[in-house]
């Protein structure tokens, strides 16, 4: 059975609960940068302290006590702690160097909070728009100005979603997209990896609407999103 089928043979008669945030749940730990940084990373440079992503190396009792504190209230799909594990968010930090790493850990994390508990369920891997636009200027100034280019984003994404795939996620979830051209290039990508990878896993997408008329932050509605990224 592929895992399109075990998704919607899972989501017969009845839908699916998916977790809720992250970023929120770890607020509740009330984590210092020490726990960001653990003793492996003592000597990175900079700040830590946010880089949720830097928690699945350096806190994962952290992380684990979330997926499993989800799967308990009800949660059937577990999203990995993998929302900015990308080399273009990461490059904030000084921490590109360990996506790969951060990406296959997330991704265990999730798998294991399942068997720890004795309950069935898919581990999805979250995939966010990084905090760079394709669509809009960072200047405003300069409206033609742009912090990254297509093939980097895309490139970024390749790098990330490969990582995943090979972990063994069960879906990817494109969310929070707020530009439709970044949405693009992670689609790109997820095509890339599974074929650099050899192994088809499905493609999740979640939309942001930022304003009362029900457009995106590029300026879209839903319905044209939908339309841009249909071929997907």
């Amino acid at each position: 059975m592929t895992l399109h089928e075990a998704l919607a043979n899972a989501a017969q008669g009845k839908p699916l609960v998916l977790d809720g945030g992250f970023g929120t749940m770890v607020q509740t730990f009330n984590l210092v940068e020490q726990d960001f940084r653990g003793y492996r990373y003592r000597n990175l440079p900079g700040m830590l302290l946010g880089n949720y992503e830097m928690l699945t190396l350096t806190r994962p009792d952290v992380v684990s006590e979330i997926h499993k504190a989800y799967i308990q209230a009800g949660a059937e799909i577990i999203t990995a702690n993998t929302f900015s594990a990308n080399s273009i968010s990461q490059a904030d930090y000084g921490c590109e160097h360990l996506v790969e790493e951060m990406n296959r850990e997330a991704v265990r994390l999730a798998r294991e909070a399942f068997t720890q508990l004795g309950k069935e369920g898919f581990a999805v891997a979250t995939v966010g728009p990084t905090n760079k636009s394709l669509s809009i200027s960072p200047d405003i100034n300069d409206p033609a100005c742009r912090a990254v280019t297509f093939d980097q984003m895309a490139h970024a994404y390749t790098q990330q979603i490969g990582a995943l795939i090979q972990a063994g996620a069960d879906a990817i979830l494109l969310e929070t997209i707020f530009d439709t051209l970044n949405a693009k290039a992670g689609i790109l990508a997820h095509q890339k990896a599974m074929e650099q990878t050899g192994r088809q896993v499905p493609l999740m997408l979640s939309a942001t609407v930022n304003d009362t008329q029900g457009r995106l932050l590029s300026g879209q509605t839903i319905e044209a999103f939908v339309i841009s990224i249909a071929h997907a």
